[in-house]
């Protein structure tokens, strides 16, 4: 089994709808479907990640469509590296979007495991897409065995790489999405004086090789206020732009770049 439990790192069975493992730490089944593999000994806060808010905003944003582009091309290039991959990981999964899109783009005989370290995200993920295995944990300390997945998707959640490069198998396939140099860059006009790129460098990660990448550059056009608000409460720089720009930028409608820097590497 792909599960291992948090406290004791032995492997976890599943019985009416319970986790447990040898020592009988106990880990339930929501009524969404998620299983919380987060214990509190381990949670910096009482309610980590991102709160209600912040996902009803990106679920909100993400299913108009605006960031599909980003997912086909995520979706091509996994079709493009994968060889009959069986097992696969979204790490930082949120509500799902790219998880959901991933899991159609590759078919059947694929299971997707989705991990979040908000509740409120996965409580909305499982209860949508049931068919997508979602554990609330956090990426640095991943609640799965040594070598279990073919297949990772990390977009812009933090993690560590020696924590990759354990759970995934020798040979399997890691796509990773950062913010390429001009990534919101309007936006980030509003705030500094002076605005700086983002790196156009590639990334290392200890571990793996490099194999393809993919600069994703288009232009973000709002025009309906909601859709604006949603958008500037999915972004970092929502707590830095003042009342006044966000209502000014909510009644004028604005363009901003999107810029992704999309990384295929593979695990040595």
């Amino acid at each position: 089994m792909i599960y291992r439990c948090p406290i004791c790192e032995q492997p976890l069975m599943l019985q009416s709808k319970t986790w447990f493992c040898d020592s009988n730490h106990r880990f339930d089944c929501a009524k969404e479907g998620y299983v919380n593999l987060l214990p509190v000994q381990k949670k910096k806060s009482s309610d980590p990640g991102d709160n209600k808010e912040m996902m009803f905003a990106r679920r909100e944003f993400l299913n108009k469509g605006y960031y599909q582009q980003l997912s086909d091309s995520v979706n091509q290039l996994a079709k493009t590296h994968l060889n009959d991959a069986k097992y696969g990981l979204d790490i930082g999964c949120g509500e799902g979007y790219y998880s959901n899109r991933l899991a159609h783009g590759l078919g059947e005989n694929f299971t997707l495991f989705g991990l979040d370290i908000s509740k409120s995200a996965l409580k909305y993920a499982a209860k949508r897409y049931p068919d997508i295995a979602f554990s609330v944990a956090s990426a640095f300390d991943m609640p799965f065995a040594d070598d279990s997945f073919d297949f990772m998707l990390r977009i812009y959640a933090p993690s560590l790489d020696t924590e990759l490069k354990r759970v995934i198998k020798s040979g399997g396939i890691l796509i990773t999405v950062c913010a390429g140099p001009r990534h919101h860059f309007a936006l980030k006009e509003l705030i500094y004086e002076t605005p700086k790129e983002h790196t156009q460098e590639s990334s290392q990660i200890e571990g793996f090789t490099l194999i393809d990448q993919k600069r994703l550059e288009s232009t973000l056009s709002l025009k309906d206020e909601d859709d604006i608000g949603h958008f500037l409460q999915m972004t970092p720089y929502n707590w830095k732009l003042t009342d006044e720009q966000k209502l000014a930028l909510a009644a004028s409608g604005f363009e901003c770049e999107l810029d992704f820097k999309i990384e295929v590497f593979s695990a040595n």
